[in-house]
């Protein structure tokens, strides 16, 4: 169970200079504050963390904003892409390379949309500080449709540089088992567009070259293990069935052959949760807690986290908290379910805190951190 009390702060607090309402939780393992760093956001989607501690929030109504010493600056930073906003669609994932501190790049995800439907795209852009440049086309998911959810749009990097990009399966459950269709599926490229080097199917003429994966329905969570390197994910599943995954190269996850969920209107998908040929997940959800964002806990203000897994859940409104010996789950815990916040991205910060968004027309930035 968990306890919480509202704290008005008047001054600044000793993990930055955020003065604003904090409200103080007790868990398990810690006891935590929630301080608000951001309010007022137009359903923020993702967060980026700059080198100067600055950070970057994308609102899926199509801004890309800024938050700079501590303050969510006014306008929104010029440059963004061409987009469409249009049920789940809209700006989505932003994306910091790598090597950001000595080229500015970094990644965007969206909807686009012209006479042949909507798609999810991905822009290589510059950021200078103040606007975006060189803004570039790198990903286009096709073909398009009329649809207006499952865009996905989460997206990572591993090891070796390369770009990993999920795309739903556009509420048509067959393309995700479609290889010649970019649907339902993540995709690996490097940052010019092109397949990966390595990529499985390079030899195969019946799968596009970026598929790393396919069968996934809507991944809208994504991560680089902080030891082993693989990409952990979630996607949404129907009435149940939401799953936590590692992906594999070449790996078909089942949509819509294998489900632990049934359809929105009560009519089974499928009568098998597995089956041969199909990569099982780590771990499920039934009912449905519709997943968004992901972080493992690496940070130094709460050892008692120390490996766990972060998960935000939007329907059900609450954070998950994982852990996990070796691939098996070995505790789960609900924490902040009287907050009343649709999680949208959960993000481990360079200073030790775990930072979240939720999903609103009045969003916050929170930031996590010890109650004492």
């Amino acid at each position: 169970m968990f306890i919480f009390r509202t704290l008005i702060l008047l001054a600044g607090v000793a993990f930055g200079s955020y003065a604003l309402a904090q409200q103080t939780f007790s868990s398990d393992l810690a006891d935590f504050r929630l301080q608000t760093v951001a309010e007022g956001l137009n359903h923020p989607w993702s967060l980026a963390f700059l080198p100067d501690g600055s950070k970057l929030i994308t609102e899926r109504a199509g801004q890309l904003r800024l938050i700079k010493n501590g303050k969510l600056q006014p306008e929104p930073i010029p440059g963004v892409p061409e987009l469409v906003v249009a049920g789940q669609g809209g700006l989505l994932d932003v994306l910091l390379h790598p090597e950001f501190a000595d080229n500015r790049l970094l990644f965007l995800s969206y909807a686009h949309g012209n006479s042949e439907g909507m798609t999810t795209r991905v822009a290589r852009a510059r950021f200078d500080g103040e606007r975006l440049q060189d803004v570039e086309v790198i990903f286009e998911a096709l073909p398009r449709s009329g649809t207006s959810r499952h865009f996905a749009g989460r997206m990572e990097f591993d090891s070796d540089g390369n770009l990993y990009i999920s795309v739903g399966d556009r509420g048509d459950k067959p393309r995700a088992q479609d290889t010649r269709d970019d649907a339902g599926g993540v995709h690996r490229l490097t940052i010019n567009g092109e397949p990966a080097p390595g990529n499985p199917f390079l030899t195969d003429d019946s799968v596009n070259d970026t598929f790393f994966t396919y069968g996934n329905r809507n991944i809208q969570g994504m991560t680089r293990h902080p030891q082993t390197g693989e990409i952990w994910t979630h996607e949404h599943g129907p009435r149940g069935g939401d799953e936590v995954n590692v992906l594999k190269a070449g790996a078909n996850y089942g949509w819509p052959k294998v489900t632990y969920g049934i359809g929105y209107s009560g009519i089974p998908i499928s009568d098998k949760t597995t089956m041969p040929g199909i990569t099982d997940p780590l771990h499920y959800w039934d009912p449905s807690i519709a997943p968004s964002g992901i972080a493992f806990y690496t940070g130094d203000l709460f050892p008692e986290w120390q490996g766990d897994v972060f998960v935000g859940a939007l329907k059900m409104r609450k954070l998950v908290r994982l852990r996990f010996d070796n691939k098996d789950v070995v505790q789960e815990e609900d924490l902040l379910p009287d907050l009343n916040e649709r999680i949208r991205a959960v993000n481990m910060g360079p200073d030790g805190a775990l930072w979240l968004l939720t999903d609103s027309s009045k969003g916050k930035v929170y930031r996590m951190v010890p109650a004492k």
